[in-house]
């Protein structure tokens, strides 16, 4: 097992969000991740689509983790804006995400993504959403304000 696949893992594995709905890190390889989302009643939507953010956010993931695999060891990444295109409906058994990375410079990465949507065991598959990327490298040594310098709400 690589380092970069171990970090990433282990990032994927702090996420809130990705366990919360049961997504799944199935592949990483340089310049690529690919996350893949069961099918739940508990992500649908009124129509009984799985929701559109559940499906942004598996893939805005897997192109922030394709970044990763790019960013200098000192860095972490956050997305700094994307834009989705939701081709269809989100009807399926399970959903994979895929993010590539389309370029690669000492700050910015620019990546691209797709969802898509598989019902039963075969591979016969339809593409319900694509995305571009904008992916930000933040030194790891960047931390939040602490407590003690955080602006303090008045008192009466």
């Amino acid at each position: 097992m690589s380092d970069i696949y171990k970090r990433i893992a282990a990032s994927f594995d702090a996420q809130g969000l990705m366990v919360t709905i049961g997504a799944k890190l199935v592949l990483v390889s340089d310049g690529e991740v690919q996350i893949a989302l069961p099918f739940s009643e508990r992500l649908s939507q009124q129509h009984g689509y799985v929701h559109a953010g559940a499906i942004t956010s598996i893939v805005d993931s897997a192109c922030g983790y394709a970044a990763l695999t790019k960013a200098p060891p000192e860095c972490e990444v956050v997305t700094a804006e994307f834009k989705i295109n939701l081709l269809r409906p989100a009807l399926g058994d399970h959903f994979l995400a895929i993010g590539r990375v389309q370029n690669s410079g000492k700050l910015l990465t620019v990546c691209t993504g797709e969802v898509p949507a598989f019902s039963g065991t075969g591979s016969a598959h339809k593409v319900i959403a694509l995305i571009q990327s904008t992916i930000v490298n933040v030194r790891d040594d960047a931390q939040p304000p602490a407590a003690a310098d955080a602006p303090q709400a008045a008192r009466p």
